[in-house]
């Protein structure tokens, strides 16, 4: 049974199984869909459904996925969906030695490449979607001068109310209310910065 809670990774291995390109892809790809087979999420990432159900494995070895309770009465089918509620890489738990570090600062930027990847995707799909979807989408910078206590009390907030809306979805979903629904994938970025 998944956890309601955020898998907080803070060994090296399991960071570096999930820092795989493709693993990093199949794990969003199950977050979104829930529950899927090796050959459903194949078909996404084109590739082999022999090498999704190897890349599955590596991430259930880590307790990154788990098998889910079949959908189909297909016997053969294997299903999968994600061990958590999501993943939290917290940069204090690998700071002090420099393989730890250089593995963390490497999973960060391929998450962080595959963001700006799937936005750029966005913004070239762009025509395709309907002006409710373009309207609604949102691209902001918002520049403040703050405190580390401020800026991880924004975070919780943010986090809460990401965590409402998301619940709001699923059970708005859930009773059947599928109409316009779409994927919406929201990245937020907090840093400090010197001019």
């Amino acid at each position: 049974m998944a956890s309601n809670e955020n898998h907080r990774i803070t060994d090296v291995g399991t960071l570096k199984a999930l820092a795989h390109p493709l693993r990093a892809n199949l794990y969003r790809l199950l977050c979104a869909e829930r529950v899927a087979t090796a050959s459903q999420l194949a078909e996404h990432v084109d590739e082999a459904v022999s090498l999704v159900s190897y890349h599955l494995r590596k991430l259930a070895e880590h307790g990154l996925i788990e098998e889910a309770e079949p959908q189909t009465a297909d016997g053969r089918e294997r299903w999968w969906q994600p061990a958590s509620d999501g993943v939290s890489i917290r940069d204090e738990d690998f700071r002090g030695e420099p393989a730890k570090a250089a593995a963390h600062l490497a999973a960060i930027r391929l998450f962080h490449d595959q963001r700006a990847d799937r936005y750029r995707r966005y913004l070239d799909e762009r025509p395709t979607w309907s002006p409710e979807w373009n309207t609604a989408s949102v691209d902001s910078e918002s520049l403040m001068r703050l405190t580390p206590a401020e800026l991880t009390a924004l975070q919780g907030e943010l986090e809460e109310l990401l965590r409402r809306y998301d619940a709001q979805g699923r059970a708005a979903e859930a009773a059947g209310e599928t109409e316009g629904r779409e994927h919406v994938a929201l990245y937020v970025y907090g840093f400090p910065f010197r001019f």
